[in-house]
Order: structure tokens, then C-alpha cells, then sequence
């Protein structure tokens, strides 16, 4: 008699995704602030001191580019370390090793020296944090070549594409939305979903398409099982999964087939992740386009304190709002389009 996988959250996923790979790999290292005998202050890596020992998975000094450092050099020496970074705003003191040498070391050595790590960082908002705990600092990696980009949004995703991040020759920055940590789903481990750099649709639709990744992905569903319901509308649901590489192929059969894309980021409007989907799918798809790609964002403004978090994410009704005017306008108002590719509502 077959029984129904048990719950697994997100979190569970990513501990989970983390002990196979140490108990498959004596190269495989864990280390960050808290991740030890805390196990985390998500608990992603809680029990794995206990199970593997601090030589596997152990604390460093509050240092984020001290930790960064010590990862490049362990590469070197043929290691593959998995590191934390927190809180996303947390990494930014690492971020100069990593732009200048974590992602440029393949490139420097004309590919005589890779550097297998993995950086992981909890991202985004949602969880009613205080400022440097919410950012959507996904921007900043994708801007910068020799960087993998990852940003998967179920429970099977989060483990299947850790173990691919760990697998991986380059370096990947593994971010992991805090909002979805407690989601579930049935889940038997271990599971293997799609290598990184493949999207997947999560709703199919016809009317429009809808692109979104990582925190958003669960608003996005909403939005388009309501958009079904109430306004019989459509919508095929875009989950990208992976940043860098991009999957344009995905996205632009989807686009093609509806005549009309928004691109949903929680990250500020201006000069983001969005922005470049936005510009990806004009530039592609210009010809099988019935209106303008329209965005929906979070403000252009730092992260707000926890009492106003709900003013300033993108939720179901922004979304309608801004599907409803790609829908039904014979004639797209781009002075409003381009309010909303702020995250103002006109």
C-alpha cells in the first residue's frame, strides 16, 4: 500500500539538501555565523555540528568578508564550501570578494582554477524584519558576471537545486526567500526537480503571462487563481528558478503564445531583476506583443519598518490591477505602465 510523502517545509528541504551532500562528499564544507551548535538562526543547518562534527560544519567570526575569503582559499585547495551569509544585507561587507575575485577567478586563470562554493543568503521581505533583514539584494549578483544565480521557490526546488549548486564547477549565490521557509508541500527526499538555469511554468494560461521568481512565485498563483475566478481571466505562471543562467526559451514560447507579459519582483523597480525580464522579453518577443511588458514591483525606497511591510510588497490586487490594464485597453496608457514599472500605483 502506498503512502503519501509527508510534509516537508522549505527549511526542512534545504537541511535536508545539505546532510546528503556532506554525507556524500568529505569535500563538502557548512560554516557561517551561527550555523554550528545553533544550527542557524533559520535553523537550516541545524544537527549537522552534532551528526558530522565542527570540521564539517562550524562557526566563524561575526566577518562576512573574512568568511568569504576563507571560502575562496579553500576552493583552491580543492574543497567546496557552503557558506552563509545571514541576512542578505548582512553579505554586503562580502560583496568585494566576491565581485572581484569570486566571480572572476575562472576568467583570470583562463579556466585553470574554478571555484566550486556556494553563498547562501536569506533574502527578501515578509517576515516583518527591520531594516538589513529584508533586502532584495538579487540585483547586485546578477549584475555581475562569473556568478550563478539561484532563487528556487518550493520545497523540492530548494533541495534539488542546492544539491546542483553544490555539484556545480562555478560559484552559485543560493538565495533563499525567509518568507517561504515554513512553506510545505508533500515531499520524498531526495528528489531532483531541473538543473540550474531552467524555468518552469507553474500555471498554464493563454491571456497573459505572468513572470515571476522567488518570494513572489506563491503571490503570483494567488493572483492568477483569482484572476480565473473572479474576472475569468487566463494567466500562465512563470517561475524562473534560476537568475543566471536565464531561461529565455521558456519565457519567450510563453510570451509568444499570450501577446502579454508582466513581470512580478519583489525587489525596487528601478534598474532591477524586473527590469532586465522586461527588456529580455520587449527585445525577443516585440512583434507577438499586444501591449507594453508592465512590472510590479516593491517601492523605490529602503526596506520600511515591519508596521508598513504591507504598503510596500507587491500583493494579488497590484498584480490584478496591472493585468487588468494589459487585458482589456485598446489602447495601453504608458504614462500609467510607467508608474507601475516603479511600483506606484497611478
Amino acid at each position: 500500500m502506498s503512502t503519501e510523502p509527508r510534509p516537508t517545509t522549505y527549511a526542512q528541504a534545504l537541511n535536508a539538501a545539505l546532510r546528503d551532500a556532506i554525507r556524500e562528499d568529505d569535500s563538502v564544507l557548512v560554516f557561517g555565523e551561527d550555523v554550528g551548535t545553533l544550527g542557524g538562526v533559520f535553523r537550516i543547518t541545524d544537527g549537522l555540528t552534532k551528526e558530522f562534527g565542527e570540521e564539517r560544519c562550524f562557526d566563524t567570526p561575526l566577518a562576512e568578508a573574512g568568511i568569504a575569503g576563507f571560502a575562496i582559499g579553500l576552493c583552491t585547495q580543492g574543497f567546496r564550501p557552503v557558506v552563509e551569509m545571514q541576512f542578505d544585507a548582512f553579505g554586503y561587507p562580502a560583496f568585494e570578494q566576491v565581485a572581484s575575485h569570486v566571480a572572476k577567478m575562472r576568467n583570470r586563470t583562463q579556466g585553470r582554477m574554478t571555484l566550486p562554493m556556494v553563498i547562501r543568503v536569506p533574502y527578501a521581505g515578509g517576515i516583518g524584519g527591520v531594516e538589513h533583514h529584508c533586502d532584495s539584494s538579487e540585483g547586485y549578483y546578477v549584475h555581475t558576471p562569473g556568478l550563478h544565480v539561484v532563487t528556487p521557490s518550493t520545497p523540492a526546488d530548494a533541495y534539488s537545486l542546492l544539491r546542483e549548486a553544490i555539484a556545480s564547477e562555478d560559484p552559485v549565490v543560493f538565495m533563499e526567500p525567509k518568507s517561504l521557509y515554513w512553506s510545505k508541500a508533500p515531499l520524498e527526499l531526495p528528489t531532483s526537480t531541473e538543473p540550474i538555469g531552467k524555468a518552469v511554468v507553474r500555471r498554464e494560461g493563454s491571456d497573459v503571462t505572468l513572470i515571476t521568481y522567488g518570494p513572489q512565485a506563491p503571490h503570483a498563483l494567488k493572483a492568477a487563481e483569482v484572476a480565473a475566478a473572479e474576472e475569468d481571466w487566463s494567466v500562465e505562471v512563470i517561475d524562473l528558478r534560476s537568475l543566471v543562467p536565464f531561461d529565455d526559451a521558456t519565457v519567450e514560447a510563453s510570451v509568444r503564445r499570450t501577446g502579454r507579459a508582466v513581470v512580478l519582483a519583489e525587489a525596487q523597480g528601478f534598474a532591477g531583476m524586473g527590469a532586465e525580464i522586461a527588456a529580455r522579453v520587449s527585445e525577443r518577443c516585440f512583434h507577438s506583443l499586444a501591449a507594453p511588458v508592465l512590472r510590479v514591483s516593491g517601492l523605490d525606497i529602503p526596506y520600511p519598518p515591519p508596521i508598513l511591510e504591507h504598503t510596500y510588497l507587491p500583493g494579488v490586487d497590484r498584480v490584478l490591477d496591472t493585468i487588468e490594464r494589459l487585458q482589456w485597453d485598446d489602447e495601453p496608457d504608458l504614462t500609467h505602465a510607467g508608474a507601475e514599472a516603479s511600483g506606484v500605483r497611478a
